[in-house]
């Protein structure tokens, strides 16, 4: 395909999602959903960033997302600062934060990492709820509705809000589009294979480690960001396991280093949770069910699943086409 035709049906497709949620009926359910789906996606990729490209597992993502929303909730109540100046500022404190981190845990890798990642989240959640700066227990209300003057939007609702969260998404896939196809993502790639080819190469896997937690925090506190204006509160629950499992589900579930995978592991995920729920409690059990099963039997995924259906529907169509006998045979 032509580059030009490429780009046109991309920028096409990417024109008619904004119509989806009007397309499937246009109800404030389906709106919310799609707005979520969004926003969810976003935080999954900052995470998939470390664990398909990077091959790691840090469990402190949950972190930058709070990070992000509660940064939005104080700027905006406190301040009275607009949706831009405290995107800013949550981008700035997330690189901060994963600064620090990264290069507390630069030593660090596989297990250990994963162990002090969470360790983090876990202090992290006891200071959001226990803290009355940060609003403690009852968190902080009040959050303005997403205002942006100039251009004339004030989204008090999911339907007026589904353009920003859509804009945003659009925003992070060209993102982790242009990261694998950079130095970087090839270099993390590298280090993630093999290290010491890496470091006979002239990569520094330590550089490299520390470049990626840096670009991955600001995309998942994006998400919390725009969390925070779409709930018009936060609290210390923005912490709690459901959102890291949730992450993590997203971006194995379908398949990893896929762009759309933790976008399609999202949407699965908040539609059986939107739309055929078990009830609170059951959905969380069928979240971490689904989580162990792909990591225990499916390390590629669905897709993974699929290739492997098709391989062996493959095989045995070639063992029955060997076992049948020749038919000029036959009649000789």
């Amino acid at each position: 395909m032509a580059p030009a035709l490429r780009l046109a049906l991309i920028v096409a497709i990417a024109a008619a999602g904004l119509f989806a949620p009007a397309l499937l009926g246009g109800t404030g359910a389906v709106y919310s959903a799609a707005v979520l789906i969004a926003i969810f996606a976003v935080m999954a990729y900052g995470l998939d960033m470390i664990v398909s490209d990077l091959g790691e597992v840090s469990l402190a993502h949950t972190v930058f997302f709070a990070i992000g929303a509660y940064a939005a909730a104080m700027l905006a109540t406190r301040l009275g600062l607009g949706p831009v100046a405290t995107l800013l500022g949550a981008i700035i404190l997330a690189v901060v934060a994963a600064a620090i981190l990264g290069v507390v845990t630069l030593r660090l890798k596989e297990f250990v990492f994963s162990l002090v990642t969470y360790a983090v989240a876990v202090v992290a959640m006891t200071v959001a709820a226990n803290w009355e700066f940060l609003g403690g227990s009852d968190g902080l209300r009040g959050i303005p509705p997403f205002t942006l003057a100039p251009l004339g939007l004030r989204a008090e609702t999911d339907a007026q809000l589904w353009p920003v969260a859509y804009g945003l998404l659009l925003v992070t896939l060209y993102l982790m589009h242009a990261f694998r196809r950079s130095r970087l993502g090839q270099a993390a790639v590298m280090v993630h294979l093999n290290p010491r080819l890496a470091t006979m190469s002239g990569i520094d896997p330590k550089r490299t480690r520390l470049q990626i937690f840096l670009l991955s925090a600001p995309v998942t506190a994006a998400a919390g960001w725009l969390y925070a204006y779409q709930r018009s509160f936060v609290s210390a629950d923005l912490l709690e396991t459901y959102f890291l499992i949730l992450m993590l589900t997203s971006v194995v579930l379908v398949g990893r280093r896929l762009l759309l995978g933790p976008l399609i592991g999202v949407a699965l995920v908040q539609i059986q949770e939107k739309f055929f729920s078990f009830g609170g409690y059951v959905d969380k059990i069928v979240l971490g069910s689904v989580l162990v099963v792909v990591l225990a039997f499916l390390p590629g995924g669905l897709v993974g699943l699929g290739r492997s259906l098709v391989a062996l529907g493959r095989r045995r169509g070639e063992s029955v086409a060997g076992s049948m006998p020749d038919v000029r045979t036959v009649k000789d």
